[in-house]
Formats: C-alpha cells, sequence, structure tokens
C-alpha cells in the first residue's frame, strides 16, 4: 500500500485534547483519522449527523446584541457591565425572539 499525506490546521487545544482522547482509546492520532476516512467512504457519508442547533441563531443575536450594547457603553465614556446587567439583557434578548 502506497501512502500519502494530509496536512491540516487546527486551534492548539483542539489538536491536545484530540491526541490525548486518541491515547486514552488506545489509538494514535492516525489511527483515529483513518478510521474516520474508512467510515466515511464504507457509509459514502460522514459517519455521524451534522445537524445545525436551533438554538444557535438565538445565541447569536445575543451575542450580536451584546457587543453592540457593549460598543455603545465604550462611545459613551462608560463602565462595562457588570454580570448581572449582561445576565438581564440577554434574558430580554432572547424574551423578544421569542415573540
Amino acid at each position: 500500500m502506497q501512502e500519502a499525506n494530509i496536512s491540516i490546521r487546527l486551534d492548539k487545544t483542539l489538536k491536545e485534547r484530540f491526541c490525548n482522547l486518541c491515547g486514552a482509546l488506545g489509538l494514535s492520532t492516525t489511527s483515529a483519522i483513518t478510521l474516520f476516512i474508512r467510515a466515511s467512504l464504507r457509509e459514502r457519508k460522514i459517519p455521524f449527523e451534522i445537524a445545525v442547533d436551533e438554538n444557535q441563531e438565538w445565541s447569536d443575536k445575543a451575542i450580536e446584541n451584546f457587543e453592540s450594547m457593549r460598543q455603545s457603553v465604550a462611545n459613551a465614556g462608560m463602565q462595562d457591565l457588570s454580570l448581572d446587567e449582561i445576565n438581564k439583557i440577554i434574558k430580554e434578548v432572547r424574551n423578544e425572539g421569542r415573540k
């Protein structure tokens, strides 16, 4: 069997966590990735479900609103919001989105 290399870039922490998991499973990183590739080819699909998190849209909206408010506070020369204030705003945004 002739071998080939694949190079990927990923977050250092993600790589370390994956290597640790593989080690705990008694696999090398290469073996784990090879298993994924073989399963993908055998099943002719990604061997696990990939789905959109229905709550992600709400989370994205909350983050967007938070960042907007934080910028408004900074532009007004005010201090950052407290954790209680942040949680109150997030709750309000979530409630508005569910109406």
